[in-house]
């Protein structure tokens, strides 16, 4: 059987193959809608299928957007991925992940690889300084967009939340209720200085403890951003004779660590403990008891990167803070505080 092509189904449509390629591609002209439906019926008919390869060759982009994020298997990065993905779904276009985890070399990796497939752009979830990553993008003349955080050797477009007021908001909410001071589950010492929404966290938390008066010194505890150490952190920390009355975690992740580690030692949440996490991943409504977060709107967020990585029109020019897309954080109040709700 001979191969259908695109003039079999612009002969059946009755159209041009030009329009027939508008209609494949979405784009870039518009096209009316009974005769989009014409062009849609005959590709069915014929059972025709886009030589996708050969528009790669034709236009060098593929209908690819690379994705590289530092663990998938964290909850956050999971559900950003999948948000990235439905954007990406939305625009015709199909996502490709990689895993940092990480590593520098291994961000680098991925750079190279997804860059050497022509994706159509680049998403980066970067996990550390990148100036490896930097030398990449700039060799490249890469479409790269930033999410989540924004290293300083990195000044392409970034999408990022306001970490620092949710960590404030959630921080003040804790002082509140009443509590004497609020404890920090902060990041590593590996954690970066700039750029780095932990850091950012932790400036938060700061930020909110020196407006009401109280002292930080020796209330910051450095922890993994994963449950697993965060667990490990807390049990020595909630089993000392200094327990701290509450606590704001840097990530979701760390804060059900701290959840585990409270039960564990019968310590009631949040009669004896109260907890605040950030990110308010799905699993934090699901906790015992339920945890109080600090959420952003991952899904606007994501089909700005999309949408930025893709449309060179809507690329912001100018200066590095007018390269940032900011989008607010919005506290979500659960039981961990010591809230009914």
């Amino acid at each position: 059987m001979a191969k259908v092509t695109r003039d079999d189904v612009a002969r059946l449509a009755g159209t041009s193959t030009a329009v027939v390629s508008y209609v494949i591609n979405n784009g870039p002209r518009p096209v009316a809608p009974a005769t989009r439906e014409r062009v849609l019926a005959a590709i069915k008919e014929l059972g025709y299928r886009p030589d996708r390869v050969a528009q790669a060759m034709a236009s060098r982009r593929t209908d690819l957007i690379g994705l590289i994020v530092p663990d998938a298997r964290q909850p956050f990065f999971a559900e950003m991925a999948h948000a990235v993905e439905q954007a990406a779904a939305e625009r015709g276009k199909m996502v490709l992940v990689g895993n940092s985890d990480y590593l520098d070399e291994r961000e680098v990796h991925y750079l190279r690889a997804f860059l050497g497939m022509r994706v159509s752009g680049l998403i980066l979830i970067s996990q550390g300084p990148s100036e490896h990553a930097a030398t990449e993008i700039d060799a490249w003349d890469a479409r790269v967009v930033l999410m989540h955080r924004r290293p300083d050797a990195i000044d392409d477009v970034a999408v990022v939340t306001d970490d620092i007021g949710g960590a404030q908001l959630a921080t003040r909410h804790l002082l509140e209720h009443g509590h004497p001071y609020v404890a920090c589950l902060g990041g590593t010492e590996r954690t970066p200085t700039v750029g780095d929404p932990v850091t950012d966290h932790v400036e938060g938390w700061r930020r909110a403890m020196r407006e009401a008066g109280r002292p930080t010194e020796g209330r910051l505890f450095p922890a993994p951003y994963n449950r697993y150490e965060a667990y490990r952190v807390a049990l020595g920390l909630l089993s000392g004779p200094d327990r701290p009355p509450a606590i704001v975690c840097a990530t979701d992740d760390q804060a059900i660590g701290v959840l585990r580690a409270a039960r564990e030692l019968r310590i009631d949440v949040p009669g004896e403990l109260a907890v605040a996490g950030f990110d308010d991943v799905k699993e934090a409504a699901l906790t015992d008891p339920p945890l109080t977060t600090v959420a952003s709107d991952r899904q606007a967020m994501a089909r700005s990167a999309v949408d930025l990585v893709l449309d060179d029109g809507l690329r912001v020019a100018g200066s590095r803070r007018e390269r940032l897309k900011l989008f607010p954080s919005a506290l979500v109040v659960r039981r961990s505080c010591g809230c009914g709700g």
